[in-house]
C-alpha cells in the first residue's frame, strides 16, 4: 500500500509552490465567514434543483429522495506541467480505447495476437455481437469519457498519478464541474484575479462541437437531442442541464419514432429528423425490438437505423466492453499494440479474480485489498478491505468463491489528501479527480481539470455522491 500524497504541503511540510497565494489568502479568512459562504452555496445549489435521486432511498413519506452533492469550499489546485503531461496521457489512453472497440467489432486483431483472452471479450455481458461489422463515423465508439484517477505517494515524497477506471458508456458527472466553478467564481471572485485559473465554461460548446462532427455522412446541419431516461433518473439534472446549455432538445423515448429508416422526434411543429443521440439511457433499453423487450425509455427500431448509418448514437451501442473492469488491466497493452506508444499514465496493479493464482492471493489477503464488481459502479458492489469487519469479509469472501469472474481486486491506494472545509474546520480528505475527454474524428479534446470528488468521511477512501462523497471546484494554473 502507498502512502497518502499530501495536495498541499510537501514532504518538509512547506506549502507547495502552487498552493502559496491561495494558503495565504485562506490563512486570512474568519471560519465565520468561511461557514456564511457555505451557507450561500447550498441555498443556490437548491434553488437552482442540483440534486441527484438516490435509489432505494425513501424519505418519512416514503417518497423517493433527492439530495445535494455536498460542495467543498476549497478547491483542487493542480499546476500547469501537471495537467499537460496528464493530458497528453489521458488522450492516448482515449484513443487506444477507441480502436480496442472498433477492433473488437471488427477484425478482432488483439484477440488474434492472444494479448487480450477473446473469451474476455466474446463472452463478456458488455460485448454486443449485434454491433459486428457495423461501421460508425470516425470509428469513435466513445465521444464522452470520464477517466477516473487518483493519486498516490512514493517513498520520495513525491506523487504518482495512476488511472483507477475508465467509464466510457455514459459518465456523468460534468454538469458538477461547471456548476462548481460557476459557484466559486461567484462566492470569491477575488481569487480568481489573483490566480490563472484555466476555463471549463467551454465544455458545452466543445460538447455540441464534437457531437455535430459524429453525425452520419451527407449531414451538415445534424438535429442534435439528448435522450434520458426521464425526471426519475438519479442524474436527470445533468440530462436537462446539457441540453440546456447546447440549446437541444431534450427528450424521452416516447418523444422519439422511426419512419423510413430515420428517426424522428416529435414536435408541436410536426415531425422533424434527428441524426445525433447524447444517450444518457444504457444499452438494454435503448431499442425493445432489439434488447428488452419491456423498455419503455427508447425508441422501438433505433439499433436498425443506426447499423444502417442514419443516425449516430454517443456513446455507441457496445462501448461498454471497454470500461468492463475486467478489461480494464488490459489497457496499457491496448495502447502498445495499437498505438506503439508506452503508456503515459499507468493502471492500478490489478487481480483477476477468473485467474486461479490471483483468487488465492485475493482471498488471503482480502483483509488488505480493494475488491469490485466488474461492472459495478457508485461505489456498490465493492469491499475495501483494511475498513471491513472480519464478518464482511467473510461474507464477501464467499460471493467472489461463487462467481469468481465477476470480481476483480486492487492494493489499497490512499489517495491523495486535499483540504476540505468541514464542521470541525479545515481538515485533509482523500479526492480523485474525474477529466472528461471528447472524442471526435478529427481529434481528442479535454477541458482543463475535471470534477474533484471528496470523501467527506475522515479516513474514508469512497468519494461517490451515493456513499456520502463531495465535489470540489478543480484549478488547473495556466501559470
Amino acid at each position: 500500500m502507498k502512502s497518502s500524497f499530501d495536495e498541499l504541503h510537501g514532504a518538509d511540510q512547506r506549502v507547495r509552490d502552487h498552493y502559496q497565494v491561495y494558503q495565504q489568502w485562506l490563512a486570512r479568512q474568519p471560519e465565520a465567514s468561511m461557514r456564511a459562504r457555505r451557507d450561500e452555496a447550498e441555498m443556490i445549489f437548491r434553488r437552482v434543483g442540483i440534486t441527484f435521486a438516490v435509489y432505494g432511498a425513501k424519505d418519512e413519506d416514503g417518497a423517493g429522495t433527492e439530495r445535494l452533492i455536498p460542495f467543498d469550499l476549497i478547491p483542487r489546485v493542480i499546476p500547469k506541467q501537471e495537467w499537460v503531461s496528464m493530458e497528453a496521457g489521458l488522450r492516448q489512453r482515449v484513443t487506444a480505447l477507441n480502436r480496442f472497440i472498433h477492433d473488437v467489432y471488427h477484425g478482432q486483431e488483439i484477440l488474434k495476437a492472444g494479448i487480450v483472452p477473446a473469451e474476455q471479450v466474446l463472452k463478456n455481458a458488455q460485448y454486443r455481437p449485434e454491433m459486428a461489422g457495423v461501421n460508425v463515423p470516425g470509428d469513435i465508439y466513445s465521444h464522452i469519457s470520464g477517466i477516473d484517477i487518483v493519486r498516490a505517494g512514493n517513498a520520495d515524497g513525491s506523487g504518482t498519478y495512476y488511472v483507477l477506471e475508465d467509464n466510457l458508456r455514459v459518465p456523468s458527472g460534468v454538469s458538477y464541474m461547471l456548476e462548481n466553478r460557476k459557484m466559486m467564481m461567484r462566492l470569491f471572485p477575488d481569487l480568481f484575479s489573483m490566480h490563472r485559473v484555466a476555463p471549463v465554461q467551454h465544455y458545452p460548446d466543445l460538447l455540441l462541437e464534437t457531437l455535430r462532427a459524429v453525425a452520419p455522412a451527407g449531414v451538415n446541419e445534424p438535429t442534435v437531442v439528448v435522450l434520458t431516461p426521464g425526471m426519475y433518473n438519479s442524474a436527470y439534472f445533468e440530462h436537462a442541464f446539457l441540453a440546456q446549455q447546447m440549446g437541444v432538445e431534450l427528450v424521452e423515448g416516447q418523444d422519439l419514432f422511426v419512419r423510413d429508416g430515420f428517426v424522428y422526434m416529435r414536435t408541436t411543429q410536426g415531425p422533424r429528423r434527428v441524426d445525433v443521440i447524447y444517450r444518457r439511457v444504457d444499452d438494454d433499453f435503448l431499442d425493445p425490438k432489439a434488447f428488452r423487450a419491456d423498455s419503455t425509455l427508447g425508441c422501438a427500431g433505433l439499433l436498425d437505423v443506426y447499423r444502417a448509418g442514419n443516425i449516430t448514437l454517443s456513446n455507441a451501442i457496445g462501448t461498454g466492453i471497454a470500461d468492463d473492469k475486467s478489461i480494464y488491466p488490459y489497457v496499457p497493452k491496448m495502447i502498445e499494440f495499437y498505438l506503439g506508444e508506452k503508456p503515459i499514465l499507468h493502471n492500478v496493479p490489478t487481480y483477476l479474480c477468473r485467474e486461479k493464482d490471483d483468487l488465492q492471493y485475493v482471498l488471503d489477503h482480502m483483509h488488505e485489498l480493494v475488491v469490485k464488481e466488474v461492472h459495478g459502479a457508485g461505489g456498490y458492489g465493492m469491499l475495501v478491505g483494511p475498513a471491513a469487519t472480519k464478518a464482511e469479509i467473510a461474507e464477501f469472501s464467499a460471493v467472489v468463491k461463487g462467481n469468481p469472474t465477476n470480481y476483480i481486486a486492487q492494493p489499497t491506494l490512499s489517495l491523495s489528501t486535499c483540504p476540505t472545509f468541514v464542521e470541525a474546520g479545515i481538515a485533509p480528505r482523500h479526492i480523485d479527480l474525474r477529466p472528461y475527454v471528447l472524442s471526435s474524428g478529427k481529434g481528442v479534446q479535454t477541458v482543463p481539470g475535471g470534477l474533484t470528488r471528496v470523501a467527506l468521511k475522515e479516513g474514508s477512501l469512497v468519494v461517490n455522491s451515493s456513499q456520502g462523497g463531495g465535489t470540489k471546484d478543480t484549478w488547473v494554473l495556466e501559470a
